[in-house]
């Protein structure tokens, strides 16, 4: 068994503000050590509710755990170029078969060629089409898992432009569809084979849209 971490780490970024707090200190006498944090539910590496798109849509506390916790088939895109669009017949030919209700995870390993920290990992980045999103929709996963900023309107965001809802492709395909989505992950180059467990469980935040959580892989055999 061999656990592999997907995770990207909550850190000041250039996205997203962070606010980590300590209070108390053990070495000047103090019994504790106590940390707070705040950032965005959106931020890093994390999963979207429906609400995050829908109006009266589920909150995350919603999110049943089998829809991103379980068997995951890997479609490996890393051969991918910079500002390559991803449609259908890329999709397909990535995929490695396997049945509906898993999770699928799209790997372009996009963090091996730019920074995440830098905004030419958000700018030159990859990204799917409509037809690609609804390519995905129509394999029945469960959750749709993505290692680059998977909408083409998202890179928008950093120059505080906010492109029309229809091209948010993923968002308005999928999680129309009831999919969930799982973003931002790092580290997906180090998954060796075309299936793996994957787990994706977001915090318990009732009235959340979102949720960080803390994703990683299983290869191998699972522990009886």
């Amino acid at each position: 068994m061999r656990i592999v971490d997907l995770s990207m780490p909550i850190e000041p970024h250039l996205r997203w503000p962070v606010e980590l707090g300590v209070k108390g200190d053990i070495a000047a006498g103090d019994q504790f050590r106590v940390s707070r944090i705040a950032t965005t539910c959106h931020g890093f590496t994390h999963v979207d509710a429906q609400a995050h798109f829908i109006a009266g849509a589920p909150t995350i506390e919603a999110t049943p755990l089998d829809q991103v916790v379980g068997r995951c088939r890997i479609l490996d895109l890393r051969d991918i170029a910079p500002n390559e669009a991803i449609g259908p017949e890329r999709l397909a030919a990535a995929d490695p078969g396997g049945a509906e209700g898993e999770i699928l995870l799209l790997s372009t390993g996009w963090d091996r060629h730019r920074d995440y920290r830098d905004a030419s990992f958000w700018k030159d980045a990859p990204y799917l089409t409509r037809e690609g999103a609804e390519w995905l929709a129509a394999q029945k996963p469960t959750a749709i898992a993505v290692d680059f900023p998977q909408d083409y309107a998202i890179r928008l965001l950093l120059d505080g432009v906010v492109a029309p809802t229809e091209e948010h492709v993923t968002h308005d395909v999928c999680l129309r569809a009831g999919i969930t989505l799982i973003e931002y992950l790092v580290n997906t180059a180090g998954l060796t084979g075309p299936h793996c467990f994957l787990s994706a469980a977001p915090l318990k935040l009732p009235g959340a849209d979102g949720s960080p959580a803390r994703v990683y892989a299983i290869e191998g055999p699972l522990p009886v």
